[in-house]
């Protein structure tokens, strides 16, 4: 799937890599903007469905925009789940998880500097960051986090191998995965404000203001323990691909 490094190998990779890095900049402006700037206005506040919706729009715009170049990860655990199925080279993981990373701090520093603007500032508050027990909207335990955390990025690495496999139709892929994106946040806002991707929850802690960096470790192990256990499930129990 992936090349190799040479002249034209590191050029294609840099391709790669940079829609890596410009899908998951996308998800984090798109998604915990929608959060900070929308979800809580006045009268017209877009809520949690608008929140929900906006996070599988960012998946399914950039899918299309840009996964034919790098296959539209936009969050280490996939990379992670997507390498234990078989279907991604694991010599390319710590790359993409990098341009992941980054891609999305530079959209968490975008939003940053949008929020600071308005007039009242005074503090980011949780700026959108995942956390538990006084971290989690619905005051939920870190064993209910964890459970929700590993249940729900196992159920979207489902969907994301299900729905790119030879079985399924063509190129209806993004619409599903941004769909099944936005399913797992109508369930799990109120329990962790929704990761299921490392970097999302990464880029958002470096600007909040409540000490989400110090629960931040749980939202890298249990979306990469759902990823992988999605996978294995997927590759032992339902594909169907020789």
């Amino acid at each position: 799937m992936c090349v190799g490094y040479g002249t034209l190998g590191g050029a294609l990779m840099l391709n790669k890599l940079s829609a890596e890095a410009f899908g998951t900049f996308w998800l984090v402006l798109g998604g915990c903007g929608s959060a900070v700037l929308a979800a809580g206005f006045p009268d017209v506040g877009i809520g949690l469905l608008g929140v929900s919706l906006a996070f599988g729009l960012t998946v399914l715009t950039m899918a299309y925009a840009v996964g034919g170049i790098s296959g539209g990860h936009f969050n280490p655990a996939v990379s992670v789940g997507l390498a234990v199925a078989g279907k991604f080279e694991w010599k390319d993981l710590g790359p993409y998880v990098v341009a992941q990373v980054i891609g999305g701090t530079l959209g968490a520093l975008v939003l940053y500097l949008i929020v600071t603007g308005k007039a009242d500032f005074t503090t980011t508050g949780g700026f959108a960051s995942n956390g538990y027990g006084a971290n989690s909207p619905g005051g939920f335990s870190m064993t209910s986090a964890l459970i929700a955390e590993i249940v729900m990025t196992a159920f979207f690495l489902i969907i994301i191998l299900g729905s790119t496999s030879k079985l399924a139709p063509e190129n209806f892929a993004p619409i599903a995965i941004g769909l099944g994106l936005t399913l797992i946040h109508l369930i799990s806002i109120p329990v962790t404000n929704t990761s299921v991707n490392p970097a999302r929850s990464t880029a958002v802690a470096f600007f909040a203001d409540n000490g989400a960096m110090a629960q931040l470790w749980l939202f890298w192990v249990a979306p990469i323990i759902g990823a992988a256990i999605g996978a294995l499930i997927w590759k032992t129990l339902l594909s169907d691909e020789s």
